[in-house]
Order: C-alpha cells, then structure tokens, then sequence
C-alpha cells in the first residue's frame, strides 16, 4: 500500500493533525515508553505532517538521549505524535496509528521493532 491522507487527534480532540503515510508501514516497539503507552508508530518525512490545531496544548517529555520530543495533549494525555530526526538528520514525526481517524489498528501487522536494546 502506499501513503495515504489521514487526519488524527488526540482524545479529546484538542490537538489534531493531518498526515500523508502509509499505515501499514508500522512498527510496534518495546522501548520503556512505547510499550507503557502500548503505540505503534509510522515515520513520516515532518513536511508530510502538519498540525492543525492544538499546538499550544502539547506538552513536550524527553528521557534518555533527549533525542525525540513525546509530545502530548496537557488536557487528555494522549500522545497522538513525536518529533524527532531520522538516522539521516531529516526532521521527522511518530504517528501514533491508533490516533488516526478510520483506521482500525488491529487490521495491521505492525513489524516488532526492538527499542529495549537501544
């Protein structure tokens, strides 16, 4: 499959987005927070994200390296999406799959990436 338009939020719909990606180009990681928080994740290009609105209601957590940004709603506490740099440096986002609009993420096969060993 190839990328799609989404639209995304969080719970209660303060912070949402859209988003060109391909769904099914996912992952499900056991890094500490992924596997807390129970995401699976698709990485997109940052020009293929934009914020529509809620930008001001994000909150920003860093652990370990500092590296990426868990940004998530200050009213519900979902984590909808991350920003953070692809190997290559290019700026990049986290898509939470299971904030996306019209997508069932049991319907996935998200590939098992192992975050724990990094």
């Amino acid at each position: 499959m190839t990328a799609q338009q989404h639209t995304g939020s969080c719970h209660c719909g303060a912070v949402r987005y859209e988003v060109m990606a391909d769904v099914n180009r996912s992952i499900s990681c056991n890094c500490s927070i992924c596997r807390k928080t129970g995401m699976i994740l698709t990485f997109v290009p940052a020009a293929q994200f934009n914020l529509i609105a809620g930008g001001e209601g994000l909150s920003d957590y860093q652990f370990g390296k500092k590296a990426i940004h868990h940004l998530f709603c200050k009213t519900c506490g979902v984590r909808s999406f991350g920003r953070g740099s692809g190997p290559d440096g290019a700026e990049m986002v986290a898509v939470n799959v299971r904030c996306l609009d019209g997508v069932d993420p049991d319907a996935l096969t998200p590939h098992k990436y192992d975050g724990a060993k990094l």
